[in-house]
């Protein structure tokens, strides 16, 4: 995918879902994989001709992994012209070795996303941007109604009652197979996670489910995303 295509649909999602004001201090969450570093590029360039004035950081929480070198993120940020921070964190020697989770990503996720939120407060954002994706919209919700019980996914705004800080997703109208591709062509200075679950979570399993249940049933999982874009209406 070229990068005016991921232009355009990322300027619809923001437009559709209005996820900029004017003054906005967004703080871009890098994980390190394909979706946020591809974010990260997309929004530096929209920000360049989008009618509404944002500013923009990049934020790392560093989970505390031994051997994990975020020095080519560095380098891209700089690249960039974008302020590149990184948060350090004992998160995963208090998952994997004081707690021993045998289901360790919903802890990792609280506390990942606490260590963020307080890190760009400080930092003086007041909305963060997270790389989520169509596929993740939809592998959600059917995690929430295979392990829940209910029809549920994030939405693609969200403000945080205690921080007051606001979750945007930009890349909500970009399919999973689309950034890859964008990442194919682009070469973005990608980490491979050193997470010891990666690959091995429910979630893991519920995207090779809707693979092959795209595969048998072509288009199937754009008309879930569409049945979560009518929800998401219905309730606006």
């Amino acid at each position: 995918m070229k990068l005016q295509q991921v232009l355009s649909k990322t300027r619809q999602a923001v437009d559709d879902y209005h996820m900029i004001q004017t003054g906005d201090n967004i703080a871009v969450g890098i994980s390190g994989g394909k979706d946020s570093l591809s974010l990260l590029y997309a929004l530096c360039k929209l920000q360049k001709f989008y009618p509404i004035p944002f500013s923009l950081c990049a934020v790392t929480v560093d989970l505390g992994f031994q051997n994990v070198d975020f020095n080519a993120i560095g380098r891209f940020c700089d690249d960039l012209e974008v302020p590149y921070h990184i948060l350090p964190t004992n998160i995963a020697e208090i998952v994997f070795q004081q707690r021993r989770e045998s289901n360790p990503c919903s802890l990792c996720s609280k506390m990942r996303k606490g260590a963020l939120n307080e890190g760009i407060r400080d930092l003086g954002c007041n909305k963060v941007a997270y790389g989520h994706h169509m596929d993740d919209a939809v592998e959600t919700m059917l995690l929430s109604l295979i392990y829940e019980g209910r029809f549920h996914t994030f939405l693609p705004v969200t403000t945080l009652d205690k921080s007051g800080i606001s979750v945007i997703r930009p890349f909500l109208y970009l399919q999973e197979a689309e950034i890859i591709g964008f990442n194919n062509i682009m070469q973005f200075p990608v980490l491979k996670s050193p997470c010891p679950a990666d690959g091995n979570t429910k979630r893991e399993y519920v995207k090779q489910m809707l693979r092959r249940l795209n595969l048998e049933n072509p288009g199937v999982k754009q008309r879930m995303f569409h049945a979560i874009q009518t929800d998401l209406y219905e309730r606006r």
